[in-house]
């Protein structure tokens, strides 16, 4: 058993390691295979894992304060490891006590996990990887994109369609025979997720590698869990991005010619930038954390009255924090002149990477929900995408 200190403590200790060079693994393309591998070796999945199974039994608001931190670190291994923390969520929610008790031990014994449950090509949402019955077991086949790290995974969980048509969700060995994990994905921002392909070749799945898949229209905690995740991702670049600026200006940046300051610290222009980063930054952690304890406050007392007051301050949650890192990556190159934007620096990975977190559901959706909720008392939709 671990306690939410002692995780806190070897975060603290690992935090540092992982952000030294991060901007430079994105810039030159070095995926995180090393920095992931230490994350799991330390047990920091293990937040939400209960007491009574080895974990630390923390609350939401704890873990999302803890990914906020990651991603401050390195936002592409934030997002990287949703699956595992989302799981996890998974499993607290539905799953029976056998499955959980397997899975929180594999948790704990360092195992990392990725997703392969989208597709492109047809209408979102859709599915057209096929799992067939083959004697006792299954055979899969189809493609699957948004992998998300799933390269750096020793399970990876999927989707596909049965003989009935109906969806079937299953979860194998990152080595099985006839699963091929693609470094292709080519987003402007989050390059670094391994958000690529992973192709089903008539790959073997065991019948107990199946997993239950909620009822469709069913809603779930792991919802707004999954969407407050983005959120902590983007107020952690929002604070990364209050880091670069503030380094940049104390320690390349010079003043513009017609300046009064002799020092880039002392321009008021540079002092206004900064000052408009570290307020966005502080808000989006600030309504983050605010939405965490909506959702722990549904834990306390599950019932779907706190459940839809959850998903509606998620979706406030995301949509501020959306506006403030896109805005904190903008205003870092307001620091300094012409050198901000050399390669060398990557500063616009903040907003590359706030644009693309931003864009797996677009914010604006976020906001008409909510105000249909708060106008005419419209639940929010049940998709686990909002």
């Amino acid at each position: 058993m671990t306690t939410v200190a002692e995780l806190r403590d070897r975060a603290d200790k690992l935090l540092p390691e992982i952000a030294e060079g991060a901007a430079d693994r994105e810039r030159l393309r070095i995926l995180p295979h090393e920095q992931i591998r230490r994350l799991a070796d330390a047990q920091l999945f293990a937040f939400r894992i209960p007491v009574a199974d080895g974990g630390a039994g923390a609350s939401v608001t704890e873990v999302i304060r803890f990914v906020i931190d990651l991603a401050a670190a390195d936002s592409n291994i934030a997002q990287a490891l949703r699956p595992d923390y989302s799981f996890i969520e998974g499993l607290r929610a539905r799953d029976s006590a056998e499955e959980r008790a397997l899975w929180f031990r594999r948790f704990l014994d360092g195992a990392v996990v990725g997703n392969a449950g989208w597709e492109v090509g047809g209408a979102n949402g859709a599915i057209s990887a096929r799992i067939t019955r083959d004697g006792e077991h299954y055979r899969a086949d189809g493609s699957k994109y948004y992998s998300t790290g799933a390269l750096y995974a020793d399970w990876v969980s999927a989707t596909a369609l049965d003989d009935d048509g109906d969806p079937v969700s299953f979860i194998v060995p990152s080595d099985r025979e006839g699963l091929r994990l693609v470094d292709d994905f080519d987003g402007v921002g989050q390059r670094l997720t391994a958000s690529g392909t992973t192709r089903l070749e008539n790959m073997r799945v065991y019948a107990h590698e199946l997993r239950h898949r909620p009822v469709t229209g069913e809603r779930s905690p792991v919802t707004p869990f999954l969407q407050l995740y983005l959120g902590a991702v983007l107020a952690g670049i929002a604070r990364d991005a209050l880091a670069d600026a503030v380094a940049f200006a104390r320690e390349k940046a010079r003043p513009i010619r017609h300046s009064t300051a002799e020092r880039s610290v002392d321009d008021p222009y540079v002092r206004l930038s900064v000052g408009e980063i570290s307020a966005r930054a502080y808000a989006a952690e600030a309504v983050v954390l605010a939405a965490a304890g909506a959702i722990d406050r549904y834990w306390a007392d599950p019932g779907p009255e706190l459940l839809t007051a959850a998903s509606v301050e998620v979706a406030q949650a995301q949509y501020l924090a959306a506006e403030a890192a896109l805005r904190a990556g903008e205003l870092v190159f307001d620091v300094g002149g012409g050198s901000t934007t050399a390669r060398e620096h990557n500063l616009d990975r903040h907003w590359r990477n706030a644009r693309t977190v931003a864009n797996h559901n677009p914010r604006h959706w976020k906001a008409a929900v909510v105000g249909a909720h708060r106008l005419t008392g419209a639940e929010p939709p049940t998709s686990g995408l909002f």
